[in-house]
């Protein structure tokens, strides 16, 4: 599997598929910063009014959207050299986004490496919801009450995952040792909720203040985490001593969404995920292009190729989290009705 991972590579760099390219990129820059400027400008016309939670639910994807550019940067997808692309991913996701890029950067890199691998991939890892049975079946108190039912309440819990983002971030940085740029993260993050939430909570009632701010928040944790769910979840977990090579492990463990330009859109590229984990440095308007590659090459090696439909991966997605938290039932079982069940 290696030779065809080189074939596969030697393929897309002929075609011109890892070059970079600054014009989308700009043209992407561009219709955020109006999508900025125009929900300021209802948000300054609207006043005190309730419709300011529209503003607010525009915000919450506008954020997300930020946060997509700060991964591509990240990958070295957007500009020419590796510091600049670092200088602007810290800048979008602590800056624009809040979070810090430290703590973001040092998960992503051992997700990207080891996807799906127990006890090597931080994304599988406990976190309210249990991605393993191992996981599902320690869990205690509320939690264990969640995990039973984590499959239907996974989106619901996902309006709290931007405040667990921001409270992880912060977290990271005044507790880390060792953590590089902490106070440039810091800053970024203290200046942003400056410029945030004090205009929020200085021109609305402090009761439509609350509530611009928690529709701004659940509207970003439900997006981002409904972009990143279907990429994995669900998907083949790889046992601890498992020796796969790096095209099939990449594979096997990533699932495509289906939908052309407006999925490509929606989930920042994420919905080729299969091509962004082969080739991480690609640039989001490549990847469809290299999906034809990918999948003739998979066909040809008998390595299954997932892609599904948006709808159906978060079916898959519930599913798969339901399944897991089985391991949280009861543990008190009645002896006697376990034997009538067996009967």
């Amino acid at each position: 599997m290696a030779k065809a991972y080189r074939d596969v590579q030697q393929v897309v760099k002929e075609t011109g598929l890892m070059q970079r390219t600054p014009v989308f990129y700009s043209l992407v820059a561009g219709a955020l910063a109006l999508g900025f400027g125009g929900a300021i400008t209802g948000f300054i016309l609207l006043g005190d009014s309730w419709f300011q939670l529209l503003i607010a639910g525009a915000l919450g994807i506008l954020f997300t959207q930020v946060a997509f550019l700060a991964h591509e940067a990240a990958h070295r997808q957007i500009l020419a050299s590796g510091p600049a692309n670092f200088r602007l991913a810290r800048i979008l996701a602590a800056g624009a986004v809040g979070m810090s890029y430290h703590w973001w950067d040092s998960k992503h890199t051992r997700h990207h490496g080891n996807p799906n691998q127990v006890g090597k991939d931080p994304d599988i890892q406990v976190d309210t919801i249990s991605f393993l049975e191992t996981d599902a079946a320690q869990s205690r108190g509320l939690v264990r009450l969640i995990t039973r039912k984590q499959g239907w309440l996974f989106f619901p819990l996902l309006t709290l995952e931007g405040i667990n983002l921001h409270y992880i971030s912060l977290k990271h940085l005044t507790t880390q040792k060792n953590v590089k740029g902490r106070w440039t993260e810091l800053s970024l993050i203290a200046l942003r909720l400056a410029l945030v939430i004090v205009p929020v909570f200085l021109f609305l009632p402090l009761g439509m203040a609350f509530a611009f701010m928690g529709v701004q928040l659940a509207v970003f944790g439900v997006y981002m985490g409904a972009s990143f769910a279907p990429n994995h979840k669900g998907m083949p977990v790889i046992a601890p001593d498992a020796k796969l090579d790096f095209f099939s492990k990449q594979v096997r463990t990533s699932r495509n969404v289906n939908g052309g330009w407006w999925a490509t859109w929606f989930m920042g590229g994420l919905n080729h995920q299969v091509e962004h984990h082969l080739f991480p440095n690609m640039s989001r308007l490549h990847l469809s292009k290299a999906r034809g590659i990918v999948r003739d090459y998979c066909a040809a090696n008998s390595i299954p190729y997932t892609e599904t439909s948006l709808w159906r991966s978060y079916a898959i997605v519930i599913a798969y989290l339901n399944r897991v938290g089985l391991a949280a039932s009861d543990p008190f079982d009645c002896p006697a009705a376990s034997q009538m069940r067996r009967a």
